[in-house]
């Protein structure tokens, strides 16, 4: 394994298990040191506990949509490991589940607003800590959900194509000192997506011409190559990781 990422500091949000988690491992496994988020505190101890201790991650309990909490990573962060030259905004909530015609509007603007509104903020408040100065890379995890329409998690996939856009506004207005690209994974094997997989895996694998779901490593992998070097010429991109099901027709 190379050592792509030794010497900077990244902030992953939502990183205490799936996702969020696998990309903090192959940040640290890179030489990364990692600042991880999430609500739940035990859960966030366990991770940097797994992550190889406070020598290399911090854990910061909090919700993603709440400024304070934003402002306090990003100080913990530069305070901690010294810099901030890595984000992953990687939290994202799908509280809804059905027609958009029986949709709460309520939680609808939640969804909006951690999904969307709270990756804005992480790097409002990354770009003017560290990386209008100094530069930097930022991945934001979609869906695909975004690029295929996704029957009953509808607005939860039109809540990522937002996020989406905004990666291609943000990727113009930082460049070029800082990065900015998107993932977009198709059914990756974690418990916030068990729903769409549960019991019938074997199933919904057989809808993909790779016969298999994802796995968080997966994602983990691609994150790392869009935040290293090796991705200089590359901003503004939404890289979907679908295991080919694009190419099979609209997810069920």
């Amino acid at each position: 394994m190379s050592m792509r990422f030794e010497g900077k500091t990244a902030i992953v949000t939502g990183a205490s298990r799936g996702i969020g988690l696998a990309i903090a491992e192959r940040l640290v496994t890179e030489g990364a040191r990692v600042v991880i988020t999430a609500r739940k505190k035990e859960a966030l101890d366990e991770a940097v506990a797994a992550l190889g201790g406070p020598s290399v991650a911090l854990g910061v309990a909090g919700k993603a949509d709440d400024a304070e909490h934003q402002a306090d990573t990003v100080r913990q962060a530069i305070a901690t490991f010294g810099s901030l030259d890595i984000l992953v905004n990687n939290t994202g909530i799908n509280p809804a589940y059905g027609p958009l015609v029986d949709l709460d509007l309520d939680v609808a603007r939640k969804v909006v607003e951690v999904n969307c509104i709270a990756a804005v903020a992480w790097v409002q408040q990354a770009w003017r800590a560290w990386m209008q100065e100094h530069g930097g890379a930022i991945v934001n995890v979609s869906s695909f959900s975004a690029v295929r329409p996704a029957p009953g998690i509808g607005f939860y996939g039109a809540s990522k194509a937002m996020l989406a856009s905004l990666t291609e506004l943000m990727a113009v207005e930082m460049a070029p000192s800082v990065r900015v690209n998107a993932v977009a994974p198709a059914v990756v094997k974690t418990r916030f997506a068990e729903k769409l997989y549960d019991g019938r895996e074997d199933a919904v694998a057989a809808g993909y011409p790779l016969k298999r779901l994802g796995e968080p490593e997966d994602i983990g992998s691609l994150v790392a190559f869009l935040l290293s070097d090796e991705a200089s010429w590359l901003t503004g991109q939404l890289v979907v990781a679908d295991g080919g099901l694009k190419l099979a027709g609209a997810i069920e």
